[in-house]
């Protein structure tokens, strides 16, 4: 049996980002974003009701600021003490998996999804390689980071504003740069 483009997003393949389903999907995500992002600071409860809705699971006391966007939201799975500042941007187009007392400044991106190198794929409509982030516990990323797709951060991760982060780091170190290396490590807890 022959996949759908949506199975073939989350499981990594190449696929068709202007599938209808897709679409749909996206444009139902887009409501409710467009929502969260009216409202401002005006009702937090409110706004945390469409976050919580919106993503695929939030532990407690999840803080997202205005503006926010994302792809499909369904993607992404934050733990306890999540706190996102003004402006970020995560395209979920694979998981992004964030654990607890994450901070992340204002305007970090986080990256699941990548293109085909192959130009001649692109131009033949396959637009899309999903590529899971994974972002460990006691996490900060500084403003204007950007994490890319496929990387994975282990516990206690400091990632200086500005970054451009296009591989995976362990536990306990201070990565800045473009793109990132480790700056410090064995960070005192």
């Amino acid at each position: 049996m022959m996949k759908t483009n949506k199975q073939k997003m989350l499981a990594g393949d190449i696929f068709d980002v202007y599938d209808d389903e897709l679409v749909a999907e996206r444009a139902e995500a887009r409501k409710q974003i467009e929502e969260f992002n009216a409202l401002g600071e005006r009702d937090p409860e409110r706004s945390k009701a469409i976050i919580k809705k919106l993503f695929g699971e939030t532990g407690q006391d999840c803080s997202v600021h205005a503006t926010f966007r994302c792809d499909y939201g369904y993607n992404i799975y934050v733990g306890d003490d999540f706190f996102a500042n003004y402006d970020c941007v995560m395209l979920d187009v694979a998981p992004i998996r964030i654990g607890k007392h994450a901070l992340l400044g204002p305007k970090v991106q986080i990256y699941s999804v990548n293109h085909p190198a192959d130009s001649r794929l692109r131009r033949n409509g396959a637009e899309g390689i999903g590529k899971p982030v994974t972002i460990g516990d006691d996490v900060w990323i500084g403003g204007g980071a950007i994490i890319c797709p496929g990387v994975t951060l282990g516990d206690n991760v400091i990632v200086g504003a500005g970054s451009v982060v296009t591989k995976s780091f362990g536990d306990d170190v201070i990565i800045g740069g473009n793109p990132a290396r480790v700056l410090k490590t064995n960070i005192e807890k």
